[in-house]
């Protein structure tokens, strides 16, 4: 076999591709993964405005950064460019897609989903991802020391207002096996990870989705890839697909770009459009790149692949994604009113959730989860010193009193209370939070090519999803007067426009062509060898948090191709 010859060739390296990746790779499959993005090894996220600036997706303006923006007519999404994926930026939520959610319902009537798999089918292969990515429950009550405010208050408001509370398993590192959560504490790793560097216990410092500098996150690259590339899978970080095909002996050639060389922040000397295209090929071609990145890598070739779905670009939904903001929460104590500490950038972003039922599960319309969010402490000090009406004339009257002492024969020289004041009572950050939400919107968003060969996306919250949406704020509303808090839109919410970061669908499965472009286990109609595994191959919304869902029926797909594998090329 040759260098660039490989049994399975992996584009993108998330929550399908890595586990894909791993689990080829552990049978004896020779593995080739292709990232566009930097690998991201502990300590390398950026933090400071300089380095910010720089740190997003557009290689043909010199940015190779961690975060790509979509922006449409009606939403924005925003997802990953790295080694891992989207776990590199996501809130680390562990949550299973609900039983009674695996929908089947009439596409020829009016039904926008239908799932070929249900929860039976997925049960061992959750079981396995959550093993692998080191699943972990928030241990706020255990912590001595916690400042447990935003948990704490969002159990208070599921109480009040009867909907499930819960805590959801994460994919962080509170504690080594047997020990109590102690934080900043040296990972024990049975395998050395493939970044070489040493990891630390959760630090609680709110910084989950601008990316972990502590190893604290399970994310893919620890696990998964790291596990596959100890299984002798090839993992090339920097290198960009542009177009893949059929070959005519079987299998597929993959043409990509080497962006090794770039340096961040500097416009490359020759237009991208012009760069040196290699090749390599494959038995099997996995598409993994998301669900903007996998369709628009289909709808970009399907010249190649005349055969495909109709279906191809359709079931688009952003999974229920809306944010908005509690505002100086209020709690009473012996009949005195306070601001009540939520403390939000304690702990990981996400530690707990409210949960509303699905109507086939006994609720009263389409499910949802509200979770608690949290922020780095640094947007703390900007919220507070950015509060002009309350900290400016506390810096006025400071330097005020500085004087006055000066012309003091005997001046006080201890000025602690008085720089104190200056902070004020910092009850806008303080007891302030955002909440997050995503759920069963409706699938019904259809992705395209323009004439200028960018991905564009028909999908709106004001028409499908119309109803959702509004009983989703209305909850938060809810939330707000439970916790005696002002409700806060998030603004683009006025605009008719959302912003997602769980794109879902362009891919679906379906049970046959005329449905889906992928059967139920992820191989692309009349294409052997052909898979896709990530978010875009969701008929519909998972509901939760998807990542572990992805996770799951990408192993789900790779059991299916290692029973298979001694029968390609086809």
């Amino acid at each position: 076999m040759s260098d660039t010859h490989f049994d399975a060739v992996v584009i993108g390296s998330g929550f399908g591709g890595s586990v894909m990746a791993y689990r080829l790779a552990e049978a004896g499959l020779r593995v080739c993964v292709l990232e566009r993005g930097k690998a991201y090894p502990p300590g390398s996220f950026v933090r400071s405005p300089y380095q910010m600036k720089s740190n997003f997706w557009d290689p043909s303006e010199g940015l190779h950064g961690l975060f790509n923006v979509w922006s449409f007519r009606k939403f924005a999404g925003v997802v990953s460019s790295g080694l891992g994926g989207g776990s590199l930026i996501y809130a680390n939520v562990l949550l299973r897609k609900t039983p009674e959610t695996f929908v089947r319902e009439d596409l020829e009537n009016g039904g926008h989903e239908y799932w070929p798999v249900d929860y039976d089918d997925l049960v061992p292969h959750y079981e396995r991802a959550e093993e692998m990515l080191g699943a972990q429950r928030y241990p706020f009550e255990q912590l001595p020391y916690s400042r447990s405010g935003k948990t704490a208050a969002m159990k208070v408001a599921a109480a009040k207002l009867g909907h499930e509370w819960l805590l959801p398993n994460l994919a962080v590192t509170f504690a080594n096996q047997g020990e109590d959560a102690v934080p900043g504490v040296p990972i024990i790793e049975e395998h050395r990870n493939l970044h070489g560097r040493a990891r630390y216990t959760c630090r609680l410092c709110g910084e989950c989705d601008i990316g972990c500098n502590y190893g604290a996150k399970n994310t893919l690259d620890y696990n998964y890839l790291s596990a596959a590339q100890r299984f002798g899978a090839e993992i090339k970080p920097r290198h960009e697909v542009r177009n893949f095909a059929p070959r005519a002996e079987g299998g597929f050639t993959i043409g990509y770009v080497d962006h090794s060389d770039a340096v961040d922040g500097m416009k490359p000397t020759i237009p991208t459009s012009q760069m040196t295209v290699r090749e390599l090929s494959a038995d099997r071609l996995i598409l993994s790149a998301g669900a903007f990145g996998s369709t628009y890598l289909l709808l970009k070739n399907r010249d190649n692949f005349p055969k495909l779905s109709p279906k191809l670009g359709t079931r688009f939904g952003g999974n229920g994604d809306l944010l908005t903001f509690l505002i100086k929460c209020i709690e009473s104590e012996a009949g005195v009113r306070k601001p009540r500490v939520l403390d939000p950038s304690f702990g990981p972003v996400i530690t707990s959730a409210i949960h509303v039922k699905d109507a086939a599960a006994g609720g009263s319309g389409r499910e949802y989860f509200i979770e608690d969010a949290g922020y780095p402490e640094f947007l703390n000090w900007i919220i507070e010193t950015g509060n002009q009406f309350g900290f400016l004339p506390r810096i006025i009257r400071l330097a005020r009193q500085v004087v006055a002492t000066w012309r003091q024969r005997d001046p006080d020289s201890d000025l602690g209370a008085e720089l104190a004041a200056v902070l004020g009572m910092c009850d806008l950050s303080s007891s302030s939070m955002p909440l997050l939400a995503m759920g069963r919107d409706i699938p019904d968003g259809e992705m395209t090519m323009s004439s200028l060969g960018r991905l564009q996306v028909d999908w709106s919250k004001e028409e499908g999803s119309g109803a959702f949406f509004g009983e989703v704020r209305n909850t938060a509303k809810q939330i707000a007067t439970a916790l005696d808090a002002d409700f806060v839109d998030n603004p683009l919410w006025w605009s008719k426009r959302v912003v997602t970061v769980h794109p879902l669908g362009g891919c679906p499965m379906g049970r046959n062509e005329a449905e889906g472009v992928v059967d139920s286990y992820g191989n692309v109609f009349n294409y052997p060898g052909l898979m896709v595994a990530d978010g875009s191959v969701m008929p519909g919304p998972v509901g939760p948090n998807p990542s572990l869902t992805i996770a799951a029926l990408a192993d789900r797909f790779a059991d299916r191709a290692i029973e298979s594998k001694h029968s390609l090329p086809l």
